[in-house]
């Protein structure tokens, strides 16, 4: 395992300075900086072997398109998925789940039927099902948090019903920062033969994640939350939903043959890639998961418990700042907010002294309107992120309250 100084020399990002202090960055929730390697393998794929995928029969052609598919065999590598067909490339989580939303819709869902998710999610898990409900006249149904942030799992157990038809919920919560139980989740809903989607944006950079273990039918994360590129996702799917669910979208590399009377599909995966992917998005992905891997994901997951003890120690010190999100298990974000402070002043002034955090709602009002407040200010941090950093956040919170006192 490298040291922190090597880790943090591996990501350029960090070395800069923000309004002439060195940039501490605890936006990590929001996206992810990037390793050198990444942005090197980007700088390969355009000036090496640009191509378009699975169409040319030219050198270019065939050097990206095996690129493409060496990238779908790391990322089964990485969840432990059976089959690299499991393996689908999206736009990113939102576009996974909107994917299923509509698809599952079309195929599954009759009017009186029941999607489950919980309080705890981003809007990106409410708001295709709610489409998708308001579409097919089907019913959505919430699972309640405690005051801790927690799930109450006795509630979930209570609402699963005949009528249920999926269970959509994230494996953390990105504004509270809450570890859902997922094991005992799914099977309770598999126990009434109910699939589950996770929505792993939060949570696949943060350990290790075993699908097979899991035993999910379906898991979406982002390229930018795990230290790849923006505009690519990962859907995971096991074969027997992705070979039963239609087509979300049509075009071309999706077909087998297309007439005027009928279109038939391609097989898996690229029955759910339509048009163009994003090549290149998918190769540096599979080069932020190969740098992940070379750290240890377990060696990932100790720093970032250690650095998540100390920052909550730390900003628990201070007077008058209250911590939204209490739960046993945690990624390694904090939400706060200080009294008769406003979190965008907060954030601004810490801004100002070259912290990177986000004040808001978090894409995630529901959550906020459980504890009666209109946002909070989220410091989410990661494995290149330091205890001195910490208490460079922590002398910025009492510099913000000397400020408005």
């Amino acid at each position: 395992m490298k040291d922190i100084n090597e880790i943090r020399a591996d990501f350029p990002i960090l070395q800069r300075k923000i309004y002439g202090k060195p940039l501490i960055y605890f936006d990590n929730g929001a996206t992810t900086q990037k390793p050198r390697c990444v942005i090197d393998r980007q700088e390969e794929v355009f000036t090496e072997f640009n191509g378009n995928i699975h169409r040319g029969i030219h050198y270019l052609s065939d050097a990206s398109s095996e690129a493409f598919e060496n990238a779908r065999e790391t990322v089964k590598s990485f969840l432990n998925a059976g089959k690299k067909e499991e393996i689908i490339f999206t736009s990113g989580t939102t576009g996974s789940i909107n994917g299923i939303a509509f698809s599952f819709g079309e195929r599954y869902i009759n009017p009186g039927d029941e999607i489950l998710v919980s309080w705890l999610e981003h809007h990106a898990n409410i708001v295709p099902w709610q489409m998708m409900c308001e579409r097919k006249g089907a019913i959505l149904k919430v699972i309640p948090v405690d005051d801790s942030g927690e799930i109450v799992l006795s509630e979930y157990y209570r609402l699963l019903s005949p009528r249920t038809r999926l269970v959509s919920v994230t494996q953390a919560s990105n504004a509270l920062g809450t570890v859902l139980p997922l094991k005992e989740i799914i099977a309770a809903a598999h126990a009434i033969d109910v699939p589950v989607m996770v929505d792993g944006a939060q949570g696949v950079q943060h350990g290790n994640i075993d699908v097979t273990d899991l035993d999910c039918d379906f898991y979406v994360f982002s390229g930018h939350k795990i230290y790849g590129p923006n505009g690519i996702g990962v859907l995971f799917g096991k074969e027997k939903w992705l070979t039963e669910l239609p087509p979300f979208q049509g075009g071309g590399d999706m077909v087998d043959k297309v007439t005027f009377e009928k279109t038939t599909y391609n097989e898996l995966p690229f029955k759910f890639e339509a048009g163009t992917m994003n090549y290149p998005g998918a190769i540096c992905l599979a080069s932020a998961l190969d740098y992940l891997e070379g750290l240890g994901r377990e060696n990932i997951a100790a720093m970032e418990k250690e650095l998540l003890r100390y920052a909550t120690e730390r900003l628990s010190s201070i007077k008058g700042l209250k911590i939204y999100g209490n739960a046993k298990e945690k990624i390694s974000t904090i939400s706060f907010l200080l009294e008769k402070i406003h979190q965008y002043d907060t954030g601004m002034i810490l801004d100002k002294m070259g912290i990177a955090v986000r004040t808001g709602t978090h894409c995630a009002q529901p959550v906020m309107d459980r504890y009666g407040i209109d946002g909070t200010v989220r410091a989410s941090l990661c494995f290149y992120n330091t205890k001195d950093e910490i208490d460079s956040l922590v002398a910025g919170i009492e510099r913000v309250k000397i400020m408005f006192a």
